[in-house]
């Protein structure tokens, strides 16, 4: 039996995504041989991410400073916004390096099975940023589940009555995919091959 701090931290890890009780065993085995080194590193890394953390307040990004380095960077275009439902999928774009407008975050997607309604989510945000102008393109790059079609449709429908062209990610995406796992090649394609929604 380990002690309980140690099984503390593993309970802590495997609750992360994409770690069980196995492969947060690991981690903490790891991080104890490694501890001279690796264990500081990461204690200051964490520290030092709870103490500056923030929300962008203009398209939701996650970062250290507000408004995010996307947001902040002045050589991004200014006429499209491309719609996300996580932080986790604006990352995913934006390390394929095809998108060079804006993002917005929507916190989620609609869904009627966890109770999740369009007023919690970032949807109102988006129309006031459209509604500001200078604006001409909504990208809908939405996950390929039912629920992020749904999502999709209802943004489609919220923006019916603005001038911009309103398009979406094609649908090469695999069906159930989600973008954070996809590849660069794969989200190029989509990027490249995006529709108006019908």
């Amino acid at each position: 039996m380990a002690s309980q701090e140690i099984e503390r931290l593993t309970a802590a890890l495997a609750r992360l995504p994409g770690l069980g009780p196995r492969s947060a065993r690991r981690a903490v085995l790891w991080l104890v041989k490694k501890r001279g080194q690796a264990l500081p590193e990461l204690v200051d890394a964490l520290s030092a991410v709870r103490d500056t953390l923030v929300e962008c307040e203009t398209c939701g990004n996650i970062d250290t400073r507000d408004p995010c380095g996307i947001c902040a960077d002045h050589r991004r275009e200014d006429r499209s916004i491309c719609v996300v439902e996580d932080v986790s999928d604006l990352w995913a774009l934006d390390r394929a390096r095809l998108f060079t407008g804006r993002y917005h975050v929507l916190g989620g997607r609609l869904s009627a099975l966890e109770g999740v309604r369009p007023e919690d989510l970032a949807i109102g945000s988006l129309l006031d940023r459209v509604e500001k102008g200078g604006v001409d393109e909504v990208v809908l790059a939405m996950n390929a589940t039912l629920e992020g079609q749904t999502t999709a449709h209802y943004i489609a429908e919220r923006l019916e009555n603005h001038p911009v062209r309103i398009t979406q990610l094609a649908h090469g995406l695999p069906v159930g995919g989600e973008l954070d796992y996809l590849d660069e090649g794969t989200l190029a394609q989509a990027l490249r091959a995006r529709r108006p929604v019908d």
